[in-house]
C-alpha cells in the first residue's frame, strides 16, 4: 500500500487494516510524518513535530498488536493535537511566547485517555495565541495556512488542527471551542468538527480561555471518525468539576442513514440573516437533501438570540482577561498585539455587564430547551462567509465592507452559551473554498447530531474533492 493510501485514510479505515495486521502503526506513522514534514513549511500546521518519539511509540504499539493485544479502533493511529493540551514532561506553548518553555507535570485527561487507547502522537499543532482569536495568524510561530488556498486563513483558534486534518498531516485531531474554535476551522478547511455538550468531555489539563464557555472535541475527516474519537474521550472526570456524570452512548453504533421522521428546526431571523448568497444556497441545498431523506422542517423562533452576541463577548472577554490579568500587568509586551488588545478590552466591562450576560444565557437556555422539545436538531450555516485572506481584518459581505471579527462567531456562539452539542460538516465549495453546515442538538444527545451528519455525509456533498497539495512542489 502506498504512503498516500495510508496518510489519506480515516481512523475507521486504518483501524481495520491495523487490527487485521495488513498494515502496521509504524508504516502509517512514517507516512504521516513524512507528509507532515514535507508540507509544514508551507501550511505551518505544526509547531512541533515529534518524529523520534512518535516512531518509538508506534513500534511499541506494533509489538502489542502483533502479540494479540489490540486495544481498539484508536490503537496505532497517528494523531497530532492542538498545542493547548498538557503532556507530562513536554512543552505546551498555548501558541504563546509567555508559555514557550512551560512544561506541565501531568497529562490532560483527554491525553491520558488517548494514550490508554493506543494513539501515536506525532506533534503539537499551531493555534491562535491562547486560543483567543479566529484566524490562527500567530505572531510567535507564524500564520497557519488553509490547505485549500495557502493565502487564506484556516480559521481558529484550532486552525492547526483543521489544516492538518484537511491536508492529511494527521489522521485526526482534537480542538478547543469557546466561541466556535472547533467548528470555524472545520468549516474553513472542509472537515468535520464536533463541539460536544458542555460537561461531556473533561477539560482537565487544557489551558483555559473562558471557563464557562470552553469545550474540547474531535476534528476529523469523517463523521464516523468523530464518533470514534468522541467515544475515546467522553465521560465524567472527578478532576474536572464541570463534567457531568451522565451515561455516554455507543456513538458509532448509532450511525445510520435512516433519518425518516427526524424533525429539523430552522431559525431564519438569526441564522440566515446577512449570509453570503453562495454559502446560504449551499446550506439550504443541504437541508433539502435531508428532507429528501425523510426529515421534516419546522421554523422556530428564539427571541433571546438577538442578545446572544453581547452575552458571548462579555463572558469570553471578562473570563479571558481574568485568567491573564497578572501577565497583562507584568508582561503585556509579550502578547501578540491582537490578543493584548482583546485582553485589555476585557478589563473594561463591569460586574453588572457580566451578570447581565449570564441572565441572557439563562434565558437562552430556557428558549433553546423549549425549541428542542419541538425538533430533534437545528441546522444553520456554520459561518456567514468563506475564509478571508491572511492578514485581512475586513471583508465584503453582501456588498458591504464589514469587520471580520464582528461576524465570524455569529452562528457558532449560541452553542457555547447554551452548551448544546454542535457539529460542522462540509456541504460544498464556494469559489474553491469549503462551506460548512452546522447541526445543533439536545444536551447530551450527540448521537442525534452525529446521525443527521452521517446521513448528510452519505449524499457526498464534496464530491470527493480534496485540497490539491503536492509534496514534491512544497519540499
Amino acid at each position: 500500500m502506498s504512503k498516500e493510501q495510508l496518510f489519506s485514510k480515516t481512523i475507521d479505515e486504518l483501524s481495520g487494516l491495523i487490527r487485521e495486521k495488513e498494515v502496521s502503526p509504524v508504516e502509517v506513522t512514517k507516512a504521516t510524518l513524512e507528509r507532515s514534514k514535507n508540507l509544514n513549511e508551507q501550511v505551518n500546521a505544526y509547531i512541533t513535530i515529534t518524529e523520534d518519539q512518535a516512531l518509538a511509540m508506534a513500534m511499541e504499539h506494533e509489538k502489542e498488536i502483533l502479540n494479540g493485544n489490540y486495544r481498539g479502533k484508536l490503537h496505532g493511529i497517528p494523531m497530532a493535537l492542538k498545542d493547548i493540551f498538557y503532556f507530562e514532561g513536554e512543552v505546551a506553548t498555548m501558541g504563546s511566547k509567555i508559555h514557550q518553555d512551560f512544561i506541565p507535570d501531568y497529562d490532560a485527561s483527554v491525553v491520558s485517555k488517548l494514550k490508554e487507547a493506543g494513539v501515536v502522537f506525532t506533534g503539537k499543532l499551531n493555534m491562535h495565541e491562547y486560543a483567543w482569536g479566529a484566524t490562527t495568524t500567530n505572531p510567535h510561530y507564524g500564520p497557519c495556512r488553509n490547505p485549500w488556498n495557502l493565502e487564506k486563513i484556516p480559521g481558529g483558534s484550532s486552525g492547526g488542527s483543521g489544516a492538518a486534518v484537511s491536508a492529511d498531516m494527521t489522521i485526526a485531531s482534537l480542538g478547543t471551542d469557546t466561541g466556535g474554535s472547533i467548528r470555524i476551522p472545520a468549516s474553513s478547511c472542509g472537515i468535520v468538527g464536533l463541539k460536544p455538550t458542555h460537561g461531556r468531555v473533561s477539560k482537565y489539563g487544557c489551558f483555559p480561555l473562558a471557563w464557562s464557555l470552553d469545550h474540547i472535541g474531535p476534528m476529523t475527516k469523517t463523521v464516523t471518525d468523530a464518533a470514534i474519537l468522541l467515544e475515546g474521550i467522553a465521560g465524567f472526570d472527578r478532576n474536572d468539576p464541570t463534567t457531568v456524570d451522565v451515561p455516554t452512548a455507543a456513538y458509532t453504533k448509532n450511525l445510520n442513514e435512516d433519518i425518516s421522521g427526524m424533525v429539523i428546526g430552522i431559525n431564519e431571523d438569526y441564522f440566515f440573516r446577512n449570509v453570503d448568497p453562495e454559502v446560504e444556497s449551499l446550506v439550504r441545498a443541504g437541508i433539502r437533501k435531508l428532507e429528501d431523506m425523510g426529515a421534516s422542517v419546522v421554523h422556530v423562533e428564539i427571541p433571546s438570540l438577538k442578545n446572544a452576541e453581547f452575552a458571548e463577548l462579555i463572558t469570553i472577554m471578562t473570563e479571558a482577561s481574568t485568567i491573564h490579568h497578572a501577565n497583562l500587568k507584568e508582561r503585556a509586551h509579550d502578547f501578540g498585539e491582537d490578543v493584548r488588545l482583546l485582553l485589555e478590552a476585557g478589563e473594561v466591562p463591569s460586574a453588572v455587564d457580566y451578570l447581565q450576560a449570564q441572565q441572557i444565557r439563562r434565558q437562552l437556555d430556557v428558549e433553546f430547551a423549549e425549541t428542542m422539545k419541538q425538533v430533534d436538531v437545528m441546522v444553520t450555516p456554520t459561518l456567514p462567509f468563506t475564509p478571508i485572506d491572511i492578514g485581512a481584518d475586513t471583508l465584503s459581505l453582501n456588498e458591504e465592507i464589514v469587520n471580520f471579527l464582528d461576524h465570524i462567531i455569529r452562528f457558532t456562539l449560541p452553542g457555547n452559551l447554551t452548551g448544546l452539542p454542535s457539529l460542522s460538516i462540509p456541504c460544498g465549495l464556494s469559489n474553491g473554498l469549503p462551506v460548512g453546515m452546522q447541526i445543533m442538538g439536545k444536551a447530551f444527545k450527540e448521537e442525534d447530531v452525529l446521525r443527521a451528519a452521517y446521513a448528510f455525509e452519505k449524499t457526498n456533498p464534496m464530491n470527493g474533492i480534496k485540497p490539491k497539495l503536492s509534496e514534491s512542489n512544497l519540499v
